[in-house]
């Protein structure tokens, strides 16, 4: 079984990671271009207004006229709107293409999920990859729209100031580029320490909100131990480390922002100084130095920008580590290229020499098991916990896959069909009978959504269920709160089992399914699936050995192996490992 792998990002990785992940923008291609051209022009516009201030300054120190400031002041508020124009339509574009890759993304990151081995799910936790599925998409989104939409048009900026300052006095450009690289050089050297901290949260709240789904999703656990301080406490400890790494952090980068911000002054004070030394001198004009100054303060957050490449890469391919580490998860149990669609089914089964064993203890379950159940017939399995039972109808319904041996359907080994198929095929209801957070109609329809409201009333009735849903005062619209919580165990039950019965497969797999019963309802129960199973192959797991007795064969399963096999009398009638077992459990009702 393959694992979600422990990804570690390195250097050599980070640029194969993002030019991968450009190919999820490619359908966005014209919005990014037409984005890009947005903020190159307004970085041409930005670039422009300087020079519009030196102009209106030179005028005033100058023979300028009235009329000649108001044209270049109305100059300057034409670029203003124009400028508010172009940003607006960027800004809508923008999050238009963040959005629609955001779609794209998670499209094919949950489309995995969904089909992935079940030890994935289990070893891993489910609060766990979805804070790291959340976060990672977002941490790319963030580092795209960072180079894309305020990178590149930083660069573009910066070559267009710094060409026109040359211009404008070669000696305050050299003095001010010299003090540019501080807030870079700063930057730079901070850098790996931001990216391990993010990296370090991103694992640690992971962890964090996959026990608390745990908890939320075991409550009646935690409150009939009386754990609910424990749990809570627990929770709140692990979120003030983390919380005290982000603290630590923000001092961190407190610190960095002010050496920066540090740099910028004193490069600002510095060409004040030396710009007006030149001015007294008669060597500048006072226009050339407020766009000079101009310059100034619109240069440093583009050098910020450029130089903060570094930290962008390594935050994108944190983030796309953990995205890809799902999309490139091997899925061991994946349809054969040319696998078929199981069809026309009429439910022979057959187990050849199967052996299986979970990779996590490698302890054989199933050794060798033959069993060969003709279609239509009820196979009962029996036996104690952990030999196998359950095991086998995953195996069938092919959750996992034999260590040897094979499984088939109607002489059709389940490796060469569509998954799919198969399980379309095949109806169940299991023990912790699951529903959804929806009305009872759609519980019932899950595994037949087009069904009318006729077919669905007719299932919950065989299954012994109308009469608890009519009483309920929004009846079959009820909503029954998550995994069922606003009904009883055994309403529950009877909802899965009407869920089954609408489904109508050839192949059934009843396990444990009256377990949450009492006797009264559990025989009328038992009575709509004996209906039910007419004509179809059934297997039923129980521990309660009277739900069985009329089944066609039982096959008692033990330390992997099948140990009998047979109907009920002649279990009874042999005295062995099955006839112990039924007389443990009525042994207590004999005596008084």
């Amino acid at each position: 079984m393959s694992t979600l792998p422990n990804w570690k990002p390195n250097t050599g990785s980070h640029w194969k990671l993002i030019k991968r992940a450009l190919e999820y923008t490619r359908s966005n291609t014209r919005y990014i271009l037409v984005v890009l051209a947005c903020t190159l022009t307004i970085a041409v516009i930005g670039v422009s207004e300087p020079l519009l201030m030196r102009h209106i300054f030179d005028s005033l120190s100058g023979n300028g006229s009235i009329e000649e400031v108001l044209m270049t002041a109305a100059a300057m508020l034409g670029l203003a709107f124009a400028k508010e124009a172009i940003a607006a339509r960027s800004n809508y574009l923008s999050w238009r293409t963040r959005l629609s890759i955001h779609h794209t993304l998670l499209s094919s990151t949950i489309e995995r999920l969904h089909r992935l081995p079940l030890d994935n799910q289990r070893k891993e936790g489910i609060g766990a990859i979805m804070t790291k599925l959340d976060k990672g998409i977002q941490g790319f989104l963030n580092a795209l729209s960072e180079v894309v939409f305020n990178l590149i048009p930083a660069i573009g900026y910066l070559l267009l100031a710094v060409s026109i300052m040359l211009q404008l006095d070669w000696r305050m450009t050299l003095l001010v580029l010299l003090f540019a690289p501080l807030p870079a050089i700063i930057a730079t050297w901070a850098a790996p320490s931001q990216s391990k901290r993010e990296e370090f949260l991103l694992q640690k709240w992971g962890k964090i909100y996959s026990r608390f789904n745990e908890v939320l999703s075991g409550i009646v656990t935690v409150r009939s131990f009386a754990m609910e301080d424990y749990e809570k406490q627990r929770f709140l400890t692990n979120v003030n480390e983390a919380n005290a790494t982000v603290t630590k952090g923000v001092a961190f980068d407190s610190r960095i922002k002010a050496a920066q911000n540090l740099s910028i002054a004193i490069a600002t004070v510095t060409a004040v100084t030396f710009g007006s030394w030149l001015v007294i001198r008669g060597e500048m004009t006072l226009g050339t130095l407020v766009a000079f100054l101009a310059y100034v303060g619109g240069l440093f957050g583009p050098v910020q920008n450029l130089t903060g490449i570094y930290r962008i890469i390594r935050t994108a391919s944190a983030s796309l580590g953990h995205i890809f580490s799902i999309l490139d998860t091997q899925d061991s149990l994946g349809d054969a290229p040319d696998a078929i669609e199981l069809k026309n089914v009429k439910g022979e089964i057959n187990f050849d020499q199967v052996y299986f064993h979970y990779n996590a203890t490698n302890r054989p379950i199933l050794k060798g098991i033959n069993l060969h159940v003709p279609a239509g017939q009820t196979i009962a399995l029996v036996g104690p916990s952990g030999t196998g039972k359950s095991t086998l109808t995953a195996l069938l319904q092919r959750f996992y896959d034999p260590v040897s041996g094979s499984v088939s359907i109607d002489g059709q080994n389940i490796l060469s069909l569509k998954q799919q198929s198969i399980r379309r095929n095949i109806g169940v209801v299991l023990q912790d009978a699951l529903l959804f957070n929806e009305s009872i109609r759609d519980n019932i329809a899950y595994g037949k959504p087009e069904a009318t409201f006729r077919e669905i009333e007719a299932a919950a009735r065989a299954a012994n269920a109308h009469e608890f849903i009519s009483k309920l005062e929004e009846g079959y619209d009820t909503i029954v709160g998550e995994r069922g919580s606003r009904l009883s165990v055994g309403e529950r039950q009877r909802i899965a089992i009407a869920r089954a019965i609408l489904k109508n497969p050839p192949i059934l797999i009843l396990d444990e399914a009256t377990s949450a019963m009492d006797v009264e309802l559990e025989a009328l129960v038992q009575e709509a699936l004996e209906h039910l199973m007419k004509g179809r192959t059934s297997f039923i797991i129980a521990h309660r050995l009277s739900t069985i007795v009329k089944a066609d064969r039982i096959i008692v399963l033990k330390d992997g192996n099948i140990l009998e096999a047979g109907r009920h009398q002649e279990l009874m009638m042999s005295n062995g490992y099955y006839a112990s077992l039924v007389n443990k459990q009525v042994r207590g009702l004999l005596v008084a």
